[in-house]
């Protein structure tokens, strides 16, 4: 147990020293949309929903769709569109739909809906296979790490 404490404090403090570092990356990246959103869409299009209730990503249609945070959400169901819109904060993506190990690296890239996890309730999209197994074997502490950046990146 104080093993584990002490690899936390040992690992935040690093990130800390890193911080500095990463500067560029989000000078880059000044003024971005709180949710990655291509031509206006959210997640590529695909339903947020589904991944939840359906375990799959699943294409949204232009017939059920909501603007919510200053982007296009789109469902494949009218029943997936009202579950949204009765609590979008549960079924949106964390990090803004932004790819979950570019952000743990403090870098914003779009996600892939089709690279995505749940983990304890969230969905997470990252963005290429490569990322996606990289991220699967150390979640927790990359979680942390975009935790760091998030959403403090999309001010730099």
């Amino acid at each position: 147990m104080e093993n584990n404490l002490a690899l936390r404090l040992l690992f935040m403090a690093f990130a800390l020293m890193l911080l500095p570092l990463s500067g560029a990356a989000r000078a880059e990246t000044a003024g971005a949309a709180v949710y990655s959103a291509r031509a206006g869409v959210a997640i590529g299009g695909y339903d947020p929903v589904a991944f939840f209730e359906q375990g799959a990503a699943q294409p949204g249609r232009r017939g059920h769709a909501v603007m919510w945070k200053g982007v296009v959400w789109r469902f494949a169901t009218a029943r997936n569109q009202a579950r949204f819109e009765a609590n979008p904060r549960a079924y949106a993506p964390a990090f803004g739909g932004y790819c979950a190990f570019a952000m743990s690296q403090g870098r914003l890239m779009h996600g892939d809906p089709l690279l995505w996890a749940i983990v304890d309730g969230e969905l997470y999209l990252l963005n290429n296979p490569d990322a996606r197994d990289f991220w699967a074997a150390r979640r927790g502490e990359l979680i942390a790490r975009a935790q760091l950046h998030w959403p403090v990146i999309l001010q730099k």
